[in-house]
């Protein structure tokens, strides 16, 4: 389940992850988050975490994350992903590069620290 994090700049998506992500997730949450906060900002910046009881994905959901990041591909300024699965963190590394924008990873205990960090202009 997908959950949007509230207290954040306007500019701003917070997403925190727990249990399997679906595609309807991406679906009916994520992607109609982003399209509005795109219709407000040229740029938005991402707070992506994947909690302690975070799961995985389906395929869907990893086809829709794929499809949200490409179509949108020059419209992140920060992202940051909170997370202490290695590998997952191991494949944004790797990826991370393709974006344009500033790209950091957290360990879960850093959350406010990321949450800082993604909100600084």
């Amino acid at each position: 389940m997908l959950k949007l994090l509230k207290d954040l700049p306007d500019n701003v998506l917070g997403v925190s992850a727990e249990g399997k992500i679906t595609g309807t997730d991406y679906e009916n949450i994520l992607i109609p988050a982003v399209e509005d906060k795109l219709h407000r900002h040229k740029k938005i910046a991402m707070l992506y975490q994947l909690g302690d009881k975070f799961t995985g994905y389906d395929l869907n959901a990893l086809w829709d994350d794929t499809k949200l990041g490409m179509k949108h591909l020059s419209s992140w300024e920060k992202v940051a992903l909170v997370s202490d699965h290695e590998m997952i963190n191991a494949f944004a590394r790797f990826f991370g590069h393709m974006f344009s924008c500033e790209f950091r990873i957290f360990k879960n205990s850093e959350f406010e620290q990321a949450r800082k960090w993604i909100a600084e202009k």
